[in-house]
């Protein structure tokens, strides 16, 4: 396998499975589930590689099953951690200011899927990076109910975690899968950041229309009278 071209070395799924084994994987399934400092790291391409590697024998420390059960809690527990924090902090949240490691404007994308979808946002957000690390949070902050939240959390878990992970495990077992990994990381990374794309070019794109109509709208019409005054 190679390196995934599309960020450092440290965030290539090879090379963090390679190094850190099953325990870094599912550390980094929890961090990016509902910690704040894990919405950069690669939970599609590493699942999908995860997968592939158990398939080829060169992650053998679990069976399939026991891997996939493992990585689903660590989503679900990750999410849970979430909704926790987002119940502490609260609307303070939406007041940090940024750093580094924290952007305001993730926050509130979140908090837009959230208001649009839903709960079954909670579903939808494991397949969509950045903003599944924040919509627990918002979950949180939002006051969710809490049983609904847990429902939720442990359908898109499943979905998410097992679902990734054995479809990385099946295709694995296609020689022009393992000719062209590369390739297909970066056409999952790609595909796991469209929707976010075509959010905020829809935002443009209704910011401008929203732009346009205030330029463009009608004078307000001059009051008169029907007699003047003397």
């Amino acid at each position: 396998m190679t390196t995934l071209a599309l960020g450092p070395s440290w965030l290539d799924p090879d090379y963090l499975i390679n190094t850190f084994g099953l325990i870094g994987v599912l550390v980094i399934v929890f961090a990016e589930s509902g910690l704040l400092i894990g919405f950069f790291l690669p939970g599609d391409s590493l699942l999908f590689t995860t997968g592939l590697l158990v398939t080829t024998g060169t992650l053998d420390t679990l069976p399939l099953w026991a891997i996939c059960a493992l990585i689903v809690v660590a989503a679900v527990v990750g999410d849970q951690v979430g909704y926790l924090f987002g119940r502490k902090v609260g609307p303070a949240l939406f007041k940090r200011p940024d750093s580094r490691l924290f952007k305001q404007e993730n926050v509130e994308k979140a908090h837009e899927f959230f208001e649009k979808y839903g709960p079954k946002s909670l579903v939808l957000a494991r397949f969509v990076p950045i903003v599944r690390t924040f919509t627990p949070i918002i979950a949180g902050v939002s006051r969710m109910n809490y049983r609904l939240f847990l429902i939720y959390n442990v359908v898109g878990g499943v979905l998410w975690g097992a679902g990734v992970t054995l479809l990385g495990a099946v295709l694995g077992k296609i020689d022009f899968v393992h000719q062209h990994i590369e390739k297909i990381l970066i056409l999952i990374v790609l595909i796991s950041v469209l929707p976010i794309v075509i959010e905020v070019l829809r935002a443009r794109s209704q910011n401008k229309k929203a732009a346009a109509a205030t330029d463009d709208g009608p004078a307000a019409p001059v009051q008169r009278g029907r007699h003047a005054k003397r």
